[in-house]
């Protein structure tokens, strides 16, 4: 025998990539339950949905992306058969700026949109922080006043509460791009040619809640060494910029009682006050709404007011410690975008709401899964032969019909016990059970799981559960259907209680 016919084809083996999860039945209508309430508010504010594809022309995207042949990172990327780049979008808001661009003559403007979808990085996955994950944004393009901005920062709040979230257990926080840029223009940071500085500067601003003012003033200098020994190059500022930086966004106190003079960063302060004034006029007060220097926004394209909802309640992290939960999403006012593509001003503003990180928060408040779906109701099979089972697959198409969930057992029928097993691993609440007796008087036997499996832990003995006939019930097949939907209200019933 040739050692080729020895030889075992390989088997291919099943890995995920890293960064990347599948996701269960019971995380989907997480999902869409979460999805749906953040809908109808958008809805509500005069939102219309749109949606854009997974991919973009790279150059599209406007990431800041390093000179090099593959342009592949922070984004996935491949060539088109024309040679040129495309990447999977990094966010919802750049493909937005496209869109308007390429159909502004079609656009009214304002123009009010929102969209659900996946995002994609091409980064370092971690614990929580994955290559691929959904968020959920609304903005406006078209509109140049903060009241704009106002308005956002009020939508936010009250998606929190529609999502269940009590008012002092969230805060939208705001702050102002003019404010930073002001406060940078001050530390020799203006100017087209310091733009990547900037960049690094804010960046490691919004590592505040993560790092600490400690750590981010080792990101200002020069640099930060993570517990791994990962090594996260500076910006490279010296101490004096690094204090006014950080008394810029309130981490230390200015003991001087001086600011920037700086026209962008007064403009930047008048325009807070605005948004402070609009939203205290509409009830949203600091509980819910509050000025906060020290919010940033990572991303570049920010030209005006940032904004984040942060969740204030406490959680315990992988390593055991009490933490806050943090920001839940954010965004802001980016006049340059949709500019790029369009050589005149187009003014616009949005925000995005991560809908993993959201999802974690509602469960830890235990405000996910009210609306319930229930597992199938299973017919089982008695009979293999065709006219039995059509006999098995009117009555499943009879209980969808009366909008009923139901399936036919569809596996090795012969074996019974397999088929309840089955029902009890899946989690059905009913089984619908008829052979060849109850088949001839017309009924059939339907067995409430639910109650079957709470009534076992008290019976005792095989005779007594034989003679109980625990939890089920004989009907006339006429009937099946309303003793189904009857037992199923008498379940959820008990749930409730």
């Amino acid at each position: 025998m040739s050692d080729n016919k020895k030889k075992k084809p390989q088997k291919l083996k099943a890995r995920l990539p890293r960064g990347f999860v599948d996701r269960s039945a019971a995380d989907i209508r997480a999902t869409e339950e979460m999805v749906a309430k953040i809908k109808a508010v958008y809805e509500n504010y005069g939102f219309d949905p749109v949606e854009t594809p997974l991919f973009e022309y790279t150059d599209a995207l406007g990431k800041f992306l390093p000179d090099q042949d593959r342009p592949n990172e922070g984004v996935f990327s491949l060539t088109d058969d024309d040679d040129q780049w495309m990447s999977l979008r990094y966010d919802l808001t750049a493909p937005l700026a496209r869109h308007v661009a390429e159909n502004f003559n079609d656009i009214q403007l304002p123009y009010r949109t929102y969209r659900a979808g996946y995002v994609f990085r091409n980064e370092k996955p971690g614990p929580g922080r994955f290559r691929q994950f959904m968020q959920f944004d609304a903005d406006v393009v078209g509109a140049p006043g903060v009241q704009t901005d106002a308005e956002m920062c009020m939508m936010m709040a009250d998606t929190m509460e529609a999502l269940g979230i009590p008012r002092g257990d969230y805060v939208i926080r705001v702050n102002n791009r003019k404010v930073l840029d002001g406060v940078l223009e001050a530390i020799g940071l203006g100017g087209e040619e310091n733009a990547a500085q900037r960049l690094t500067v804010l960046r490691a601003i919004d590592k505040l809640d993560k790092f600490g003012s400690e750590g981010v003033k080792l990101l200002l200098g020069e640099g930060r060494k993570d517990e791994s020994g990962d090594f996260t190059k500076g910006a490279g500022l010296n101490q004096d910029q690094i204090y006014t930086v950080l008394m810029g966004v309130g981490v230390v106190e200015d003991t001087t009682d001086t600011y920037p003079a700086s026209q962008t960063y007064a403009d930047g302060i008048g325009e807070l006050m605005t948004i402070e004034t609009i939203a205290r006029s509409c009830g949203y007060n600091e509980d819910r709404i509050k000025i906060d220097p020290s919010v940033v926004r990572g991303l570049e394209y920010y030209t005006g007011p940032v904004y984040e909802a942060e969740l204030t309640f406490d959680v315990t992290n992988e390593k055991g410690e009490k933490v806050v939960f943090g920001s839940v999403g954010g965004g802001g006012r980016y006049d340059g975008l949709v500019s790029r593509f369009m050589g005149q001003p187009v003014p616009a503003t949005g925000f995005s709401i991560g809908v993993s990180r959201l999802m974690t928060a509602l469960k830890n408040l235990g405000k996910l899964g009210a609306s319930e779906v229930t597992e199938p109701v299973l017919v089982t099979v008695m009979d293999g032969d065709a006219e039995a089972m059509g006999r098995y697959q009117k009555m499943t198409q009879e209980l969808r019909k009366a909008g009923i969930r139901a399936e036919m057992y569809q596996g090795n029928w012969k074996k019974f016990g397999n088929q309840l097993k089955y029902a009890d691993r899946r989690g059905c609440p009913i089984a619908i059970i008829q052979g060849g007796d109850e088949r001839a008087a017309g009924v059939v036997q339907i067995k409430d799981l639910i109650e079957g499996k709470r009534l076992s832990g008290e019976i005792e003995d095989n005779a007594e559960w034989r003679e109980a006939r625990v939890a089920q019930e004989t009907v006339p097949e006429a009937e099946l259907v309303e003793k189904v939907r009857a037992m199923l209200e008498a379940q959820a019933e008990d749930r409730r209680r």
